[in-house]
């Protein structure tokens, strides 16, 4: 198995993105702590699934915008699974909003949970990649970042900013032989979609060339290559998985 005895953070690992790739590690051998912001309900019917699987899963609960509850959760996780080798920085926060409705109170909660919230996680778990002389690193951008979208500025931006700091990551990284990738994915069936409209939804899936929506499942492929072995020669690259639909203006 790809991750056979690897231990893995992957937050927002509850639902959608973040779910489907903690299963997916750990159906290739890792040790998962699942990361959850406010339904442990959720995070721990997750790692009742892993333990299905014959995997230790445990459920860790941070505020991604709090720099100290992300230290104490990193703290906690290494403590009783050991150090994390493999980081799926995936939780974030869409928040549509039309570009003469934002407030600064609307960005600054945005990019904090989405871009500032991506490196407290990355920067509590280098120390130990870097100790241990291994790391992988996946962090979760968006077709957002790439193609003008008017009513999610902050998460746009915020989505760009992460695919600048893996750039910007790898080089650093390299040497103590952590490679850090993004991917960006487009409209993916996820539960965030519960907040949006049949009819955008359906505008959506008619936009996509594939002519569908994503499944969860297929991002987590996606993730578990960047993060295997398999694409080995990969660092500070950013994949996108969107069904066609980066190239609808």
């Amino acid at each position: 198995m790809k991750f056979q005895g690897r231990v893995a953070l992957v937050t927002g690992g509850s639902r959608g993105i973040g779910k489907a790739t903690a299963l997916k590690l750990a159906g290739e051998g890792a040790t998962v702590a699942v990361h959850y912001s406010r339904s442990i309900a959720k995070a721990e019917a997750v790692c009742k699934q892993i333990d299905a699987l014959g995997q230790k899963a445990i459920p860790v609960q941070a505020d991604i915008s709090d720099r100290e509850a992300v230290n104490s959760m990193v703290t906690a996780v290494t403590e009783k699974l050991g150090t994390i080798e493999l980081l799926v920085n995936n939780a974030g926060d869409v928040g549509d909003i039309m570009f003469d409705e934002l407030t600064p109170e609307h960005w600054d909660r945005i990019v904090a949970i989405n871009l500032t919230g991506t490196f407290n996680v990355l920067w509590a778990v280098k120390p130990g990649m870097i100790e241990q002389q291994f790391g992988r690193i996946v962090n979760v951008s968006s077709i957002a970042a790439l193609a003008v979208r008017p009513n999610q500025l902050p998460y746009a931006a915020a989505k760009a900013g992460i695919i600048s700091l893996t750039k910007s990551c790898c080089g650093p990284l390299a040497p103590h032989n952590i490679r850090i990738n993004s991917v960006a994915p487009g409209a993916i069936a996820t539960d965030m979609l519960s907040e949006v409209s049949p009819e955008m939804v359906e505008q959506l899936r008619s936009t996509t060339p594939l002519g569908r929506l994503g499944e969860p499942e297929e991002m987590a492929n996606v993730i578990a290559f960047l993060l295997s072995e398999e694409s080995s020669f990969m660092t500070g690259a950013t994949v996108i998985a969107s069904g066609g639909r980066i190239l609808i203006p």
